[in-house]
């Protein structure tokens, strides 16, 4: 059986089209797309780091979303 390639438009579906999706991307924005910088010593940098990790996944997201619209404004590129 072959696995099927995920693209731009399977995260448009999931997470606008599906029930739930909109308020889980919402959920997901909410928890993980708040500020990523906290000023301090040593532990400060880790809760830094910790949180840039956490929202990579979410800027992941909403880069296919974006993608799935036509908007290539791809940072990472």
């Amino acid at each position: 059986m072959a696995t099927k390639i995920i693209g731009p438009h399977d995260y448009k579906t999931l997470f606008t089209e599906m029930p739930g999706g909109p308020e889980i991307l919402g959920e997901l924005t909410a928890r993980f797309g708040k500020a990523i910088y906290v000023k301090g010593g040593h532990e400060a940098d880790r809760e830094t780091c910790y949180r840039a990790g956490q929202r990579s996944v979410l800027d992941f997201i909403l880069l296919q979303l974006n993608r799935a619209d036509g908007v290539n404004d791809d940072v990472e590129n």
